[in-house]
């Protein structure tokens, strides 16, 4: 009698590790922030979340994903999967992007930084 060969089991890690290279939507883009909305959907349709990488039934709740605002560059999410990479800080929103934007100098303070150059530029050396 023959010996079996060994049986192989798929590689170890998630179906969207696995998967990536056939589906390259599974992966979000990146960008600086993101909009997010509560998505409404009636049409009968199913999407694949962008995040999980699981199905999505357009009728169950949930959110619409839109990096910088772009609204062509849409994908639907599942809330869950949503509020999970907002507490990882991998969706950023706008607000917070601003936030951390360095802060340009006060009409005020500008002005009394060119009155110093003046200053300086006029003392003889």
């Amino acid at each position: 009698m023959l010996a079996r060969a060994a049986r192989t089991w798929p590689a170890a890690g998630s179906w969207r590790e696995r998967n990536a290279a056939r589906c390259p939507l599974l992966t979000l883009e990146r960008a600086a922030w993101w909009e997010i909305r509560r998505a409404a959907n009636r049409k009968p349709a199913t999407y694949r979340c962008p995040i999980c990488g699981g199905r999505l039934p357009a009728l169950s709740e949930h959110l619409l994903l839109m990096p910088e605002g772009d609204s062509s560059r849409r994908r639907h999410a599942h809330s869950a999967c949503v509020m999970r990479a907002r507490a990882a800080g991998r969706l950023p929103l706008r607000e917070d992007w601003l936030a951390a934007q360095p802060r340009r100098p006060s009409l005020w303070q500008r002005l009394r930084q060119a009155r110093r150059d003046g200053r300086d530029a006029q003392r003889p050396r």
